[in-house]
């Protein structure tokens, strides 16, 4: 039945030059990161486990979170069965191993992580990395990188940097380049009567940390901005204009995480904008919700138009995507499945338009068969192609894979 109806529906695309055989093989290349922390509630496996802090939070208590690395990579595997295509995964610092010893976050070797490395090399999986600059003793007044005191700057100073080298040793093991990406919570709740030098000590911190060349073959180096937080209402240090000044004067990558803008801030009208001048582009794709930025990713408008301006700018090998979400009121796994699936199926949605068509309409100003034409493939049979994809790479079709989910709550889930 899936193969009749993917055969009618490629021929509707097909007279358009769109040859779905060769969209789903380009399709197939696409890996996703996708964040460990999805499944633990942003827990992390530090020996001394910190209450959430830094603007960062999570609600619900949906049961069966993973409390052990064993218990969320059995779970990591458990939504990868369920998602077409081979991915990457994303990990924290809070997220490594010492083996009960007490390990501070500006002590940590690569070998805190070889668990995450040995399971990801049998999987064929990349890992990525983020340095944790929350949830610590030493987060104080709301400031890491950019804080007065010194002493503190230069611990989360060092902190990034043993990041950077942990990151450098996940590409040289793995075999793909590590994105290692810097997000910090630092900002002020009220009005401030100083943004200048704030930015003047992250702008030196960021200096030190990456003062070291590390090939790019392994670690590749990714700064995220944001326009507020939960107690950094007022002002944030690393604004989007802070990071890209930054990113463009000393080579780093951009990387837009869908959640810390504006509400009435399109992410995805950057991306044409921000490829004029950056190299690669890097994308934490979330769900915002007013002021709340971490639902999970659904099938929406914005998230089709993100789709959209990577593929009609032919940027795919540009464009490094990411998800960052955490619902902790829904099954964990579910949501991991719901959203990387769904960043898929927009890339395929958008890999079935006639670009190249459509960009003659514009620079020939035929406006109107240009929207004619963008209004009616949205209801072409793209489900169709998305269905037999599923089939084809033997992960479940439509809503089937929710069954499994629930086959896997009632089996493992719920004996936690």
């Amino acid at each position: 039945m899936v193969k009749e109806s993917f055969d009618r529906a490629k021929q509707q695309y097909e007279k358009w030059g769109i040859h779905v055989d060769k969209v789903l093989k380009q399709l197939q290349r696409i890996a996703i990161s996708i964040h460990c922390w999805q499944g633990d509630d942003v827990s992390g496996f530090e020996v001394n486990r910190r209450e959430l802090s830094g603007g960062i939070d999570v609600t619900g208590h949906y049961p069966g979170k993973a409390g052990t690395p064993e218990e969320l990579r059995q779970d990591l595997e458990k939504a990868l069965s369920l998602i077409p295509g081979t991915h990457r995964v994303n990990l924290h610092a809070m997220y490594a191993e010492t083996n009960g010893e007490m390990v501070d976050r500006d002590e940590l070797e690569p070998q805190h992580f070889d668990n995450w490395v040995y399971w990801a090399k049998e999987r064929g999986l990349g890992l990525d990395f983020n340095p944790t600059l929350f949830s610590h003793e030493k987060l104080t007044d709301g400031l890491t990188l950019s804080h007065p005191n010194e002493e503190i700057r230069q611990f989360w100073i060092r902190h990034c940097m043993v990041c950077r080298k942990i990151g450098e040793y996940f590409g040289k093991r793995l075999g793909t380049p590590c994105l290692t990406n810097l997000w910090i919570p630092d900002g002020y709740k009220d009005i401030p009567s100083d943004r200048l030098t704030p930015r003047q000590r992250l702008k030196d911190s960021l200096d030190q940390i990456f003062k070291e060349t590390i090939d790019e073959a392994y670690n590749i180096d990714a700064i995220e901005s944001k326009l507020f937080g939960i107690g950094s209402e007022s002002y944030v240090v690393g604004s989007h204009e802070f990071y890209l000044g930054y990113a463009l004067q000393n080579h780093k990558v951009c990387l837009l995480d869908t959640g810390h803008f504006h509400p009435t801030e399109a992410v995805s009208d950057k991306i044409s904008a921000m490829l004029l001048y950056f190299d690669k582009l890097a994308l934490h794709v979330s769900r915002p919700v007013r002021w709340d930025s971490d639902h999970v990713v659904i099938f929406d408008d914005e998230l089709k138009e993100i789709a959209l301006e990577i593929v009609r700018n032919q940027a795919l090998d540009r464009v490094m995507i990411g998800l960052d979400f955490f619902d902790a009121s829904i099954n964990r796994i579910a949501a991991w499945v719901m959203g990387t699936r769904n960043m898929i199926k927009a890339l395929l949605y958008a890999m079935l338009l006639p670009h190249d068509y459509l960009k003659q309409l514009q620079e020939k100003g035929n406006f109107t068969e240009r929207l004619a034409l963008m209004e009616e493939f949205k209801t072409y049979p793209f489900g169709v192609i998305w269905d037999a994809y599923c089939d084809d790479r033997g992960v479940p079709v439509r809503e089937e894979w929710l069954q499994e989910v629930k086959r896997y709550e009632e089996e493992v889930l719920a004996n936690r």
